[in-house]
């Protein structure tokens, strides 16, 4: 899954949202990996990246996984609920995280 790179910010808002549950955050993800290729999500997401960029939501699997969750609820903030984890939450991991677990 993920093409063995994992983003551990995309697993703190999985398991944020599902309250600590690790079989819902697997399952949700495991359907999330789905749902990105059904229905040229990926793509859609691309035509609105500019919107998710203004609001300093540049964690791209995070903004996918909001658009995710929203469609589920149907809620129509997904871009409120994306700089809300991104923002607000203050997100723990960064890209320099990952290049100290290189090695």
């Amino acid at each position: 899954m993920w093409n063995h790179q994992i983003d551990a910010n995309l697993i703190y808002v999985a398991l944020k949202c599902y309250n600590g549950d690790i079989d819902k955050t697997i399952k949700s993800l495991f359907k999330f990996e789905q749902w990105k290729l059904q229905d040229n999500n990926e793509q859609k997401y691309k035509a609105r990246i500019n919107e998710f960029l203004k609001r300093r939501c540049c964690n791209h699997n995070i903004n996918l996984f909001c658009i995710f969750i929203c469609q589920a609820y149907n809620e129509k903030k997904v871009i409120e609920v994306a700089a809300s984890e991104t923002v607000n939450d203050c997100l723990p991991f960064i890209e320099k995280d990952k290049a100290q677990k290189q090695y």
